[in-house]
């Protein structure tokens, strides 16, 4: 699961009123997806802030497979009955689970859960942790789409960036992925320590060229907390950033691929569903180690996230209880009018307006003096049919996005 708006998160109400003051209610519940979190990795990345931990040796699967059934369990109540549009392994590293422990997991859900025979099924993999038989194994158990953290075919940025793995095994992997499932995605970074134009260039018609079909191009950042924020490197500047992102579009697009979101690119038919619903603020359950949770109910939208560490995670789930859930909060009508346009104006072709009515249950014109604030500063498409970012506005997407947060 790429990166959301992570805030303290709180499901009940003691009074019994309305979740979100003047909202009138969902007349029906958006799909549902299920995160599973993988915390353990080989290495933690230097500009890596997500939930991931290094782990030496043999990983806990027993443990983590009994916690994870115990979280799901406790989590049923809320999501009881509804259908399952699609289900993500994200991490950390879940390619370090063995396929056995997968098919399990996916096994598990099937039995809990209400999923559809084809229901897409993603999992991340580290290439440098890529191995041709526990692929095939990953398919057997369910698995039809792979995501690759390739970052990029240069030996000297990957050594820059702290990847475990090298262009080789890079390339193998994606070779391994493509004969294990028709459905591959292929991460890579730009404006990477010290990249030149040209580099960059290399590294983006290398991935066209391998034809799967699905690619998404991120810009690197110096995120908080990260050893890339402690000791920076030496980085692109903002004009050559922009540049790369600009030259990076066309070579995809030139080559068959749409950019529906800002960083993802797809071939016809590839679009990753399971992003795609986060970004129609769709909702999820997240179980796991730092998981986080939108549930929605017919009068309140819920936020939720588990316990970080997964030592702790694996023992408060197992108390019971909900002792894991360590944050919870209920959306307000401020809440949900910020978070529905951080998500669904990231969309090249935005949203419907009747979809921010349906998902959040307010009427558009709690957001209509922002909405004429960003229309006036040509940010934002007029009108009210379809909520769409102008270019200028997808270009500067967190100006855009603030208009909304007051």
């Amino acid at each position: 699961m790429k990166k959301l708006v992570r805030v303290p998160q709180s499901d009940h109400r003691d009074d019994g009123r309305p979740g979100v003051r003047g909202r009138q209610g969902l007349a029906a519940l958006p799909p549902l997806s299920i995160y599973v979190h993988v915390p353990w990795c080989v290495h933690k990345c230097p500009y890596c802030d997500f939930n991931s931990h290094e782990r030496t040796g043999e990983l806990p699967e027993e443990d983590y497979l009994r916690a994870l059934q115990a979280d799901l369990e406790q989590a049923l109540p809320d999501v009881w009955g509804r259908p399952v549009s699609t289900v993500f392994f994200g991490g950390g590293t879940p390619s370090l689970l063995s396929a056995d422990a997968i098919d399990r997991i996916i096994g598990m859900l099937r039995s809990m859960l209400n999923l559809p025979p084809d229901v897409e099924i993603t999992l991340e993999a580290n290439p440098g942790t890529a191995e041709a038989g526990r692929f095939q194994g990953y398919a057997q158990a369910g698995v039809n789409r792979i995501s690759l953290g390739i970052q990029s075919f240069d030996d000297d940025k990957l050594k820059r960036l702290g990847r475990i793995h090298d262009a080789a095994q890079a390339r193998a992997a994606i070779g391994m992925a493509q004969r294990a499932v028709d459905r591959v995605n292929l991460d890579l970074m730009f404006a990477l320590p010290q990249q030149t134009l040209a580099e960059c260039e290399r590294d983006v018609r290398e991935a066209i060229s391998f034809g799967t079909g699905h690619l998404s191009l991120y810009h690197l950042t110096l995120e908080p907390n990260t050893v890339f924020a402690k000791y920076p490197p030496r980085l692109p500047d903002d004009e050559l950033s922009a540049t790369m992102q600009d030259q990076a579009a066309e070579l995809a697009e030139s080559a068959g691929f749409e950019r529906y979101e800002v960083s993802a690119y797809a071939r016809p038919g590839q679009i990753c569903q399971h992003n795609l619903n986060y970004w129609q603020f769709g909702d999820y359950l997240g179980i796991g180690p730092g998981a986080h949770s939108k549930i929605s109910f017919q009068d309140r939208i819920t936020r939720q996230a588990r316990a970080r560490m997964p030592d702790a995670w694996m023992r408060l789930v197992l108390e019971g209880e909900g002792r894991h859930v360590v944050e919870r909060r209920e959306l307000d009508h401020q809440d949900l009018g910020f978070e529905f346009m951080l998500n669904a104006l990231r969309l090249k072709q935005g949203v419907e307006g009747g979809l921010f009515i349906e998902r959040t249950g307010l009427s558009l014109m709690s957001v209509l003096p922002a909405m004429r604030r960003a229309v006036d500063r040509g940010l934002l498409e007029p009108g009210l049919e379809r909520i769409r970012a102008t270019a200028q506005g997808w270009r500067f997407l967190n100006d855009l996005q603030m208009e909304f947060l007051a």
